[in-house]
């Protein structure tokens, strides 16, 4: 992917259908890289070659191009949630 047509608030996946695992908080000036929260962990970039697809204010990536850090944040994303609600 070139230049990432991304906006901030869009909330980042692993694939459709499943729990967003964060919202983009920042895109860099050249569309390249994403800075995106992810809940109980923080920001992390992630750059534009792990961004498999973009659309309904939805960015999906491919968890085999993110670092481990991001990887290990993404599995505790939803730790703190109420199962109940």
């Amino acid at each position: 992917m070139a230049a990432l047509e991304v906006g901030e608030g869009y909330e980042v996946f692993l694939a459709d259908g499943q729990k967003a695992f964060g919202a983009v908080r920042e895109v860099s000036r050249n569309r390249q890289d994403i800075i995106v929260y992810v809940e109980n962990a923080g920001d992390f970039v992630i750059h534009a070659s792990a961004v498999t697809g973009v659309h309904a204010q939805k960015v999906i990536v491919d968890r085999h191009k993110l670092e481990a850090r991001l990887i290990e944040a993404i599995t505790r994303a939803h730790t703190a949630e109420d199962p109940n609600i």
